[in-house]
């Protein structure tokens, strides 16, 4: 009786030895503490004020092939436009250089004949001519020339007393949840998924790898430890430091970015606990299998990072993938913890998602965590 109450008491024991020792090997390299600290605020910067989806301001060439009173209207409203910069001219043949040399994002060319067409009502005069080699700025320029002729030739026909069309349709835009249609607002929350993927996988990856390195497996695989208490051991150090760095991610996004967070925090650790496991076991498992820290750390990255990159709706969307692909990203963590995330920022607490996300994040973490066990040698061959 005695013996069996001894066995879970020394199997503590032998779990608080092994985290101390993970805890120490975290605190004594200082790369660790880089990765947990300083790289997600790097990278927070880096998505908070260098990616952006946001209307910007784009350098345009403005052809006006003949000057004239309706020319020279429509010309000051694309200068007074918060959306471009404009360089005139009197042929179009003067900016095509710059625009193929990138110079320039586009050219918007007012023919002749534009005074005599411009109030007959069917197609506008203008020519806009982009660089396709960007799809992305070649359609906002064209969509901002469209709203600028169509405000443009409402008010030209309200100075002129000339007849509108009657609105048939009164419409009143409402915008939910990101109000202020920042893309900050939901690249910021998306990238805190990223980095702890980052920082769980390459961290962890870099456990076993490095023990086989160093020579020290085989000396802790001669002490009597089980796979559950090495399992344990080694996730729970860096289980704590992801965790750290999420804080520190979140607090970065509300109080420096100003991005709002209307959902539970005890929510968010939840979730940010099933995700750090998910994305530790994913590491760990890794490790289990490669002997080298450099294989470790590519494969960790190829497989942890780059997926929670593209399959996680951060920056591409998921519906518009084909249907392989979105079969794909249902195996990928990040997919799940990045709709939380934005979820509990924006929207508040949405049982219907957040649900699912923890199921989907219980089934990879205990997926990772199971094979890792059955990975795991606990003997030398």
């Amino acid at each position: 009786m005695n013996e069996r109450k001894n066995i879970p008491r020394d199997g503590w024991r032998r779990i608080r030895g092994l985290t101390r020792k993970e805890t120490l090997q975290v605190l004594r390299d200082p790369s660790n503490l880089v990765v947990a600290v300083v790289l997600p605020l790097i990278l927070l910067f880096l998505f908070g004020y260098g990616v952006t989806f946001d209307p910007r301001r784009f350098d345009i060439g403005l052809v006006v092939e003949q000057p004239t009173p309706e020319s020279g209207s429509f010309s000051a409203a694309l200068a007074n436009s918060p959306f471009f910069g404009i360089e005139t001219a009197r042929d179009r043949r003067a900016f095509e250089a710059d625009l193929i040399a990138g110079d320039i994002k586009g050219i918007v060319v007012l023919p002749a004949d534009f005074a005599d067409r411009a109030y007959r009502g069917n197609t506008a005069p203008i020519q806009v001519i982009v660089d396709g080699g960007d799809p992305n700025t070649a359609e906002l320029i064209r969509t901002y020339v469209q709203l600028l002729w169509a405000n443009w030739l409402q008010q030209e026909s309200i100075s002129r007393s000339l007849p509108l069309l009657p609105a048939l349709v009164n419409v009143e835009p409402r915008i939910w949840f990101n109000p202020e249609v920042s893309s900050r607002n939901y690249l910021v929350p998306g990238s805190v998924a990223i980095i702890l993927m980052l920082i769980g996988a390459l961290l962890t990856a870099l456990v076993v790898a490095r023990e086989w390195e160093r020579g020290t497996m085989e000396a802790l695989l001669a002490t009597p430890i089980g796979i559950v208490e090495l399992l344990i051991g080694k996730l729970a150090p860096y289980f704590a430091l992801g965790m750290i760095s999420m804080l520190i991610s979140v607090a970065t996004a509300v109080f420096l970015f100003g991005v709002p967070f209307r959902g539970s925090v005890i929510l968010l650790g939840l979730v940010s606990a099933l995700f750090m496991l998910a994305a530790l076991g994913q590491g760990l498992f890794i490790s289990t299998l490669a002997r080298n820290q450099l294989v470790a750390a590519q494969v960790s990255i190829m497989s942890a990072f780059l997926p929670a990159f593209y399959f996680s709706n951060f920056v591409f969307e998921i519906d518009s993938m084909p249907f392989a692909l979105q079969l794909v990203s249902y195996a990928v963590p990040a997919r799940y913890y990045v709709s939380s995330l934005q979820t509990l920022f924006l929207a508040g607490d949405v049982p219907s998602v957040i649900l699912t996300d923890i199921a989907g994040l219980i089934a990879i973490a205990g997926g990772f965590i199971l094979l890792t066990a059955l990975a795991t040698r606990t003997r030398l061959d």
